[in-house]
């Protein structure tokens, strides 16, 4: 958009760019286009803008994909975006209290912008806490915090914010922007950063809450040697470094992002983590599960092996939980990469197979425990035959009510959240390949019992 054009705009419209929201307005449109080009949008695709203003981004990802999300705070340019892309939805509210649950729908999407500065850091969480449904992102920010995410170790930008956004997101930093290309003009220069998920087994996993733990400790007081920082979690200091190879006298910032990995899980290690701990379900796959082997009654008729289950198709017993908060919301979670059925789908709260010997009861309260690390009473909430929908189980499905916070195994489970009932029968209607067939399967028997 030319600068003619955004003064004469701003004209008819009544209104001048307000401080307080942050308003600098692109005007150079060759940079608009080629930071457009930076995500890629291809036809169809999914797309959001933050803070869109008067559309300086937005007519080149228009033209893209009319499959596309305006999220403006100003009323007035709110109005006008709808007017001048009616194929678009235009959303006039904060981008800092948008639902970014609502964009599972939406499948895999891509989020752009020109940040207003105070609030960049949140909005940049916002979009990228575990679990996201974005792919990419790019985002002109201030210079400094551009630094701050792509810094390097040993250098004074590289800190707690690089390392706990780097740890899921690789963060390259494009292009430095003078305040030249904006109006009103920014006292300080900008820059364009592209974030993109790191791809499956880039680097370790960890528990992700204690690594965010530690990192914050560890750079409280940079300065100091870290061990003086992370002496509550009691470890052997000495045999640490040597784990990690650096010297005794190491600080935060000496650290790359795969060291502090490493240093995350040998804190686990030592505390006897959930990843390290070999629980019940773990120890028996080490080992080789046992099943009943049950008739088209579910009656016991034999035991066999996991393997020898799957591989037959014999019908044998399962639970499936959904555990919801004190709002109603049902928790989610995410099949770890690593599961060998159904890896990184949509999944109930908590789920498993009856063991041998064991009552379906007893499994619904072991598997809370197991996946979820809480403990709360189940009750029955329906059932399913065995069926090649349901992988030849019969299901009994459960319900409980707690709001965690939950303790969950990376080996199980790579991340979860708790959605509002609607936004799921959207997104199940819309992208049903998101979910394992079995919770698809009880979520009907759900619904249909809620609907009755």
């Amino acid at each position: 958009m030319k600068l003619s054009t955004i003064h004469s705009t701003l004209s008819e419209l009544g209104t001048q760019p307000t401080r307080s929201l942050g308003q600098n307005f692109l005007h150079d449109q060759n940079l608009a286009e080629w930071m457009v080009a930076q995500l890629s949008i291809q036809p169809g695709e999914s797309w959001v803008e933050l803070g869109p203003g008067l559309g300086a981004l937005t007519e080149y990802a228009h033209r893209k994909s009319t499959n596309g999300l305006l999220i403006e705070k100003d009323g007035r340019l709110a109005g006008f975006l709808s007017q001048k892309y009616p194929q678009l939805e235009v959303v006039h509210g904060d981008a800092c209290e948008f639902d970014v649950r609502k964009l599972f729908a939406g499948g895999p999407v891509k989020v752009f912008g020109n940040l207003p500065y105070y609030v960049s850091s949140q909005i940049l969480f916002q979009f990228t806490n575990e679990p996201s449904p974005v792919c990419a992102l790019s985002f002109t920010l201030q210079k400094e915090l551009a630094q701050r995410l792509s810094a390097e170790p040993r250098t004074k930008e590289y800190g707690a914010l690089t390392l706990i956004l780097g740890r899921r997101w690789r963060v390259k930093y494009l292009r430095t922007l003078p305040p030249s290309v904006f109006t009103p003009a920014p006292k300080v220069d900008s820059a364009v950063v592209l974030l993109t998920p790191r791809e499956r087994g880039e680097l370790p996993e960890c528990d992700g809450g204690r690594f965010v733990t530690m990192v914050k400790q560890g750079f409280s007081q940079r300065r100091k040697q870290l061990r003086k920082m992370l002496v509550s979690h009691e470890l052997d200091w000495p045999a640490v470094c040597a784990q990690l190879g650096v010297e005794e006298t190491v600080r935060a910032e000496e650290l790359s992002l795969a060291q502090w990995i490493e240093l995350t899980n040998l804190a686990s290690r030592h505390a006897g983590g959930p990843e390290f701990a070999i629980g019940h379900k773990q120890a028996q796959d080490v080992h080789g599960e046992i099943f009943d082997v049950v008739d088209e009654a579910d009656q016991v008729v034999g035991q066999a092996s996991r393997h020898e289950v799957h591989t037959r198709k014999l019908h044998h017993r399962a639970v499936h939980l959904f555990v919801f908060d004190k709002h109603g919301q049902l928790f989610l979670q995410k099949r770890s990469r690593w599961k060998d059925k159904h890896p990184g789908l949509w999944d109930s709260s908590a789920a498993g197979h009856v063991d041998s010997g064991e009552t379906y009861d007893q499994t619904a309260a072991r598997e809370l425990a197991e996946e979820l690390g809480v403990s709360a009473d189940v009750e029955p909430l329906g059932s399913l035959p065995a069926s090649d929908a349901t992988g030849w189980e019969f299901i009994r499905i459960y319900k409980a009510q707690h709001s965690g916070p939950f303790r969950l195994p990376p080996a199980e489970i790579e991340s979860g959240t708790f959605f509002a009932l609607d936004q799921i029968d959207r997104w199940s209607g819309a992208r049903p390949g998101d979910f394992a067939p079995g919770f698809l399967e009880c979520w009907r028997v759900f619904r249909g019992a809620r609907n009755e």
